[in-house]
């Protein structure tokens, strides 16, 4: 005779886990998830571990951990690895971030291509993404385009007006008609009317030309790019010449940094300290009208011993002091293009990995995966600057509004960075 059972299992358990501490949840949390994961990985091999059968078509490799996070806690995931092929549990866990994803892709692209060498298995072996198939590799870089895509082509009208504008370039390499080049990728910030700073662009082009930079700065206007009144840049004769054919109300800042290396060129080494700190000492003063002052002692220093160096700084005043005609409190946000080289830095970091790009789609892909990123970590940072500061640059390079010969109003742009 069967004695019937005096009690209920499931009720037990249901009390001993309401009465449980928070490490017994997640011990059982985290060995129910990790069973499950192997019986899923035992299904797609066609047997259980260590299981000899006819049935098998796979067999498993070790594990990978990753960090997956629940109300009771962050438990260490082993997700099963297999000889041929890839799993990954979907439904449980989300896939790498975008730049991840777009670095995978690109270095996916490069394996299957056939341009891989034996650091490209390296580095796929140590990505985790061994056995990816075309059809991975292209639906995800599908999905990444789109978001890159949406990202550089979004509207900047609603943001606007962006007051201070910065542009560089970085030269990377690519493989085309068999063999590799050089090509440059465009990158705009700028500061929103919120105080943010904003990744405005991104374009790739063959060199960094004239033509290359006035197509960027013509697609950022035709987006809705206002309101800029300075533009930070170093002195590639292109982006000066793009930036007065689009921006034609905005000033232009010589990046001090470049124009130190400029004149650096021109000068005797045995004078480089000494023209150095003359340099320096410009920057150090605490108004305009007193850097103007030592702008014009330092000429006369140097007229005299180098005459040479004298006239470079003379022929560049305009452009390397076109941060006075802003309040001293920005001075150092704008006077030199420092904050985009920590971009391009950024930047470098993940494309070093993938060396040379297999097109320029690639280049777009992880380049704008990353600057989405940095995008979005701004956005939910705090202010570049501060509204009032804002408001007084706005205020302090508002246009002289004169009558012209024929009674028009015109602003007097020259009288801005006067």
């Amino acid at each position: 005779m069967t004695v019937p059972p005096s009690i209920d299992p499931a009720r037990m358990l249901e009390e001993q886990l309401a009465q449980a501490s928070p490490d017994l949840l997640r011990e059982l949390l985290g060995t129910f998830i990790n069973t499950l994961l192997s019986a899923e990985a035992d299904a797609v091999c066609g047997a259980g571990y260590g299981e000899r059968s006819p049935e098998r078509v796979n067999s498993r490799n070790g594990y990978r951990h990753r960090d997956f996070d629940t109300r009771a806690g962050t438990l260490d995931v082993a997700i099963p690895k297999l000889r041929q092929g890839s799993y990954f549990p979907e439904w449980l866990l989300e896939r790498r971030t975008r730049a991840e994803q777009a670095l995978t892709s690109v270095v996916a692209t490069c394996y299957l291509l056939g341009v891989s060498t034996r650091r490209m298995n390296k580095l796929v072996q140590s990505l985790g993404v061994t056995g990816l198939s075309k059809s991975q590799v292209s639906q995800m870089s599908k999905e990444l385009d789109g978001h890159v895509e949406q990202f550089r082509t979004r509207p900047l009208a609603d943001a606007g007006p962006f007051t201070f504008l910065a542009a560089d370039a970085l030269v990377l390499k690519v493989r085309e008609g068999g063999r590799v080049v050089p090509v440059h990728c465009l990158v705009a910030t700028g500061i929103n009317a919120d105080g943010h700073r904003e990744i405005l662009g991104i374009q790739v082009t063959t060199s960094e030309d004239g033509a290359g930079w006035l197509a960027f700065f013509r697609d950022l206007t035709a987006r809705g790019l206002t309101g800029v009144r300075l533009v930070t840049s170093d002195a590639h004769a292109g982006l000066v010449a793009a930036t007065a054919a689009t921006l034609p109300d905005a000033a232009w800042q010589r990046c001090r940094t470049h124009y130190a290396a400029n004149l650096m060129a021109i000068t005797p080494k045995a004078s480089w300290g000494w023209v150095k700190a003359l340099l320096h000492s410009v920057y150090d003063q605490p108004d305009a009208e007193a850097v103007h002052a030592q702008f014009d002692r330092i000429l006369d220093a140097l007229d005299g011993k180098l005459p040479t160096v004298a006239d470079h700084l003379e022929a560049a005043r305009s452009d390397i002091l076109a941060f006075t005609a802003f309040p001293y409190e920005v001075w150092r946000q704008i006077w030199s293009n420092n904050p985009n080289e920590r971009l391009n830095r950024e930047i470098r970091r993940r494309t070093d990995v993938v060396g040379i790009f297999p097109d320029r789609a690639s280049i777009i892909r992880l380049v704008g995966a990353v600057l989405a990123e940095q995008h979005d970590e701004w956005a939910e940072g705090r202010r570049y600057l501060g509204l009032e500061l804002l408001a007084k640059c706005r205020t302090a390079t508002d246009p002289i509004i004169h009558t012209n010969d024929t009674g028009e109003e015109v602003p007097d742009l020259k009288a801005i960075t006067a």
